[in-house]
């Protein structure tokens, strides 16, 4: 399979190394929007997991920016990240390669987590925690809409 048929669920994958909620708060957004992914969608399906995604995204970024947020490669970040790059990134692949989506989605997310959280220390460094937070939220979020906006459908 060419590498530009999984092209969406590796740039999921990239969303997720910075917010490992967004691509699940922008599957549900598409979802509330009637847009259907390639690859299955089970859980967003339901209201429960489709408000949740949504609470979670919106939860997440207002975290980031306290003092106390730990930071994106610990367990449970780099844990987050798996699970929502691989839940994403398999609705996004082509029906029938659900499975190579979610391997490229989380081959994606780990390791560039390490080098989004380098990026965002030497922003911080430069301009605060809460500006280079709300730079970052507004970088993510957009390539996070897009992807799932350009891999989805009607």
């Amino acid at each position: 399979m060419a590498i530009r048929n999984l092209l969406s669920s590796i740039l999921i994958g990239a969303v997720a190394s910075a917010r490992s909620m967004t691509p699940m708060a922008a599957l549900a957004t598409a979802r509330l929007a009637h847009r259907g992914t390639p690859g299955k969608l089970v859980l967003l399906d339901r209201p429960l997991f489709k408000f949740g995604a949504l609470a979670m995204g919106a939860g997440e970024l207002l975290g980031d920016k306290m003092k106390t947020a730990p930071d994106r490669t610990v367990f449970l970040g780099l844990l987050a990240r798996t699970l929502s790059a691989g839940i994403a990134g398999s609705a996004l692949a082509p029906h029938g390669r659900e499975r190579e989506g979610a391997v490229a989605a989380v081959a994606t997310a780990v390791p560039l987590a390490y080098l989004t959280l380098a990026a965002r220390k030497r922003a911080m460094a430069k301009v605060g925690q809460t500006r280079s937070g709300l730079v970052e939220d507004a970088l993510v979020l957009a390539a996070g809409a897009a992807v799932v906006a350009l891999a989805t459908r009607r």
